[in-house]
């Protein structure tokens, strides 16, 4: 798998900001990655020691669009811990 393509995005949220604080970065995934892939896209892609990923499985919520119910998509998501005193430049706006 193609480290670019294993990151999607980062998860900017108010749980992800008080995470950020103890070394804590949470992305979206790919579904298909495994915490391995992961660890080692972050490790290349952001040029930092990667100790421990988590990773949770979101399931989708029930949304009603006009009077009709439906599902919101299900994601993955991976909580990366670093090693102390590493950041992610992107993530502090440097």
């Amino acid at each position: 798998m193609i480290y670019e393509s294993i990151l999607i995005e980062p998860v900017l949220s108010e749980k992800s900001n008080e995470l950020r604080e103890q070394g804590k970065y949470v992305f979206r995934v790919d579904p298909r990655a495994s915490k391995i892939e992961i660890k080692e896209a972050v490790r290349r892609l952001f040029d930092v020691k990667v100790v421990k990923c988590t990773v949770v499985n979101v399931r989708g919520k029930m949304k009603r669009v006009r009077g009709r119910p439906g599902l919101t998509s299900s994601w993955k998501k991976a909580i990366v811990r670093l090693a102390p005193g590493e950041t992610i430049k992107v993530f502090e706006g440097v």
